[in-house]
């Protein structure tokens, strides 16, 4: 089924980032795996290519495009490519929005030129070692003193900890307010009581570096402040849903990937005098799959042209969260299956895709707390 959401430049886009990823991403991302980071050379290339912060105004030097199916491209092709390492999504549209949003002009003077040019590499951290969804258990305390903050606490699971230049941290500036006393600041890599640990050993996105965050006493300034005091849990509210939608995005284009491939293996590989794809199991498994993957991206489609009019609501985009990454466990399971033995073998990328894939019912709030969003819009 054709896809009928993107026009001219829509394609001319999708061109110039497969050509960008196929030359300067792809021959190098088993070595990043194995070093468990993409260096920073590859961001300021994405930079130069005009991939990171899109949606950045032009006065910072951005192209001040709000259309997220250019992101949806970006995230689609590198998915094609099997290139899980490079966090430009992470970077762009999760973490650059609460800057580009909420910030103040000074914070936008000093941090979006380097973002867009991929010298100011962005981090989130706000999963804790005992808190994940549950942002009213945020512990990382941030004492006001003068014109500053003391802050001590710890984040886990950052992506893009180890490259980060600036953390956008929630922390708990009022303690008496529950979870309306958390804070959003911006810290900077050379903080004085910032450290990054070592990084985190991940069964999948192996290439993409995760680590954990410590703050002892830093001293951060008041100006670093994102948005209002207390306005954390909402702001977090807000774009929250636009990760979401990046997740259910990178995962209806992996199970598409995945799909893809197995159904080049399934006329390739040969089993008694046939290719395996004759086989009328193997031929209704990738029927169903075909289905399910068309079915799903329709829906998703609809939801980015939903998103672009600025109608879709949270509830909506839990449902594409947890769909999308459920339809993707199950059609990449399906895929390794058909592989065969060659499926097991760590150098096959479905072997590759299956492991990457389990994080995506994980990320950006659970699955089971998608679910928990929609039941409460039903009147639950």
């Amino acid at each position: 089924m054709k896809r009928t959401i993107f026009e001219a430049d829509h394609d001319l886009f999708r061109s110039s980032v497969r050509g960008f990823i196929e030359r300067d991403l792809k021959p190098h991302h088993d070595q990043w795996k194995s070093a468990g980071i993409v260096p920073r050379e590859a961001w300021r290339k994405a930079g130069e290519q005009g991939l990171l912060c899109m949606s950045a105004p032009e006065e910072y030097g951005g192209a001040g495009v709000a259309d997220f199916r250019f992101p949806l491209i970006l995230a689609e092709e590198l998915q094609r490519a099997g290139c899980t390492g490079p966090g430009f999504g992470i970077h762009s549209n999760i973490v650059a929005p609460y800057i580009l949003n909420y910030g103040t002009d000074e914070q936008k003077r000093r941090w979006v030129p380097g973002m867009i040019s991929g010298d100011t590499i962005l981090a989130v951290g706000l999963t804790e070692p005992s808190a994940g969804s549950d942002i009213g258990a945020i512990s990382t305390l941030a004492v006001e003193e003068g014109d500053h903050y003391r802050v001590s606490g710890s984040k886990a699971f950052v992506t893009n900890a180890v490259n980060a230049d600036v953390f956008i941290v929630s922390c708990v500036t009022d303690p008496d307010k529950g979870q309306w006393g958390v804070s959003l600041l911006a810290i900077e890599r050379s903080t004085p009581g910032l450290e990054v640990g070592p990084p985190l050993a991940k069964i999948g996105w192996v290439a993409q570096d995760t680590a954990q965050v410590f703050l002892d006493d830093a001293k951060v300034p008041k100006t670093n402040l994102i948005g209002s005091p207390g306005q954390g849990v909402y702001l977090m509210g807000k774009e929250l849903n636009q990760e979401r939608l990046l997740i259910a995005v990178s995962a209806i284009a992996a199970a598409r990937t995945a799909l893809d491939w197995t159904i080049d293996y399934s006329k390739e590989r040969h089993a008694f005098g046939r290719p395996i794809g004759k086989f009328q199991n193997s031929r209704f498994v990738l029927a169903e799959m075909e289905t399910e993957v068309t079915i799903g991206q329709t829906f998703i489609d609809r939801c980015v042209m939903e998103w672009n009019a600025g109608s879709l609501t949270p509830s909506e985009v839990a449902m594409a969260k947890w769909w999308a990454t459920d339809l993707q466990q199950r059609v990449v399971d399906r895929c390794l299956q058909l592989h065969g033995g060659y499926g097991y073998m760590a150098e096959h990328p479905i072997a590759q895709a299956w492991l990457d894939m389990r994080w995506t019912p994980i990320g950006g709030g659970t699955n089971e707390i998608m679910k928990e969003m929609i039941g409460r819009t039903m009147g639950f």
